[in-house]
């Protein structure tokens, strides 16, 4: 999985490899512009995908079970990340059967970048994002404005993978899903065309 900041004129790319291996470089870098190779050492990163975090210029990688993020860039971070363990409040109380269908599923971490982010690591149940829909597939995580897209629903998250479509209603908790086979199980992120 690859991901690069948006900056043309310091881009820089990631590469993830399954295992420990993440590669940096700063293609525009005129007088450096090598791949950096990294050995990440803590395998709860090794089979997460890489996302760019605008807001902090870094890449982050999700940890397996979703309580640590490893953050990692060109400087002080290229050695030694910055790890983040997550804290979650206010979980929804679920019941025993309920628990007991989301232990039996198959589950993969994600990060999407939004404002109202918190800094400190603490992780909040929500039923509401209000007027954002998430997107999530196997290309890289995204969330945008439901406004701004005629037909779009807002407070979802939206799901496609191999052999399953569906849309998660954050406020109702309705699930809709459809099994079939797709071949390009990616959602792609709108892009500005003014350029």
């Amino acid at each position: 999985m690859s991901s690069s900041s948006p900056e043309e004129e310091d881009c820089v790319v990631a590469i993830k490899f399954f295992g420990p291996p993440l590669s940096l470089c700063r293609p525009a870098a005129q007088s450096n512009s090598e791949w950096i190779n990294i050995r990440i050492a803590n395998p709860c990163f090794f089979s997460s995908r890489v996302m760019f975090s605008r807001r902090d210029g870094m890449f982050h990688i999700p940890g397996s079970g979703g309580h640590l993020i490893g953050s990692w860039d060109l400087g002080e971070h290229k050695d030694h990340p910055k790890i983040q363990m997550l804290r979650f409040h206010n979980l929804a109380e679920l019941t025993m059967s309920k628990l007991e269908i989301l232990h039996s599923c198959s589950t993969s971490e994600h990060l999407v970048e939004s404002q109202t982010t918190d800094e400190e690591g603490n992780g909040f149940y929500t039923e509401d994002i209000g007027d954002l829909v998430i997107f999530l597939s196997r290309a890289e995580p995204f969330c945008v404005p439901a406004s701004s897209f005629p037909g779009m629903y807002p407070n979802r998250v939206e799901i496609f993978d191999v052999d399953e479509i569906g849309s998660v209603n954050l406020a109702t908790g309705i699930v809709s899903t459809r099994n079939s086979t797709f071949n390009a199980p990616y959602f792609i992120p709108p892009q500005n065309m003014e350029h």
